[in-house]
């Protein structure tokens, strides 16, 4: 518990994430597609502190413009908390107060950050004690990357991208983000990955039926090795998002001739990931990047999952 302004609340600091590597299957009867990807999680981080109350509200503060976000039951915040509240048994409610860093439908995960952290600071300011496992459980019927959101590091997700199992990572890789000024609706971005597939479906690879992620990614987050890395970076829904959005494309060729060793589109997009091969490699792409006219942070990873702070 921390204190502020006289008033006990709990602060968790959650992490956006990037997928390094993402194999997409075909669309279920459901809807849905069957993905593997390799998460990881950076250093661009969400802040939610919870308030004791008697009602659930939200509100948001930071440099992202949060103007459009909702603030009402549709809010992922608020369902990851009346969810837990539920599950609990707990009557009483909550204040969430969210200082957001990570972009809004930017392919990093940030409402799913919020989500994470959300159900990780109720349950410390309502002491209901379900543990961790429960937890990742709770997060995993709010949307597919609330668990990564939780767990952090460094993870394989199958099925929805849900089902997690950690990979071994070892030493930081440096990450360059091009931001983009709006968002993408990941709906949009899956349905044109669809709309490819069928127009395109004679020139191009079979889909996977059982969709994994290469070996090589795992070699290479194993050995720390950035250019490996690089080698290996892939996301099927890029093509998509390079559709919707063709100014993405000269993002990656701004990075390509500013020494980024790779970029990727990250997630759904439009949030562009370009790894350096160094700490000053990366300052020095921040720097060109930045001249050129991009939005840009330089940010590291893996990082833990949400956690609660200190005071």
């Amino acid at each position: 518990m921390s204190d502020l302004h006289g008033v006990p609340h709990v602060h968790v600091r959650a992490p956006g994430k990037i997928n390094v590597y993402m194999n997409v299957g075909r669309r279920r009867s459901d809807g849905y597609h069957d993905v593997a990807t390799a998460y990881q999680a950076v250093s661009l981080f969400e802040d939610v502190r919870a308030f004791p109350s008697d009602t659930f509200s939200v509100a948001f503060n930071g440099p992202i413009d949060t103007r459009g976000l909702p603030t009402d039951r549709s809010n992922l915040a608020i369902k990851a908390a009346r969810m837990l509240a539920k599950k609990t048994g707990i009557t009483s409610g909550v204040h969430l107060q969210i200082e957001k860093n990570v972009p809004i439908s930017g392919g990093m995960g940030g409402g799913s950050a919020d989500a994470a952290a959300t159900l990780l600071a109720c349950d410390h300011l309502w002491q209901t004690d379900i543990g961790r496992d429960e937890l990742v459980k709770l997060a995993a019927k709010l949307g597919a990357d609330v668990p990564f959101s939780l767990v952090g590091g460094t993870a394989i997700g199958t099925g929805r991208g849900d089902s997690l199992s950690p990979a071994l990572a070892k030493g930081t890789f440096h990450w360059v983000l091009a931001l983009a000024d709006e968002g993408m609706s990941t709906p949009e971005v899956y349905g044109e990955l669809d709309a490819h597939r069928a127009k395109h479906a004679a020139d191009i690879a079979p889909i996977d039926e059982t969709p994994s992620v290469d070996t090589g990614v795992l070699q290479a987050i194993r050995a720390g090795d950035a250019q490996l890395l690089a080698d290996v970076l892939h996301n099927d829904l890029q093509v998509a998002a390079l559709h919707l959005r063709p100014e993405l494309t000269r993002t990656l060729e701004v990075g390509d001739d500013n020494g980024a060793l790779a970029g990727i589109v990250s997630g759904s997009g439009p949030t562009i990931a370009l790894l350096a091969s160094s700490a000053e490699a990366a300052i020095d792409l921040q720097v060109s990047l930045a001249a050129s006219g991009l939005a840009v942070k330089h940010v590291t990873g893996p990082v833990a999952g949400a956690r609660v702070m200190e005071a």
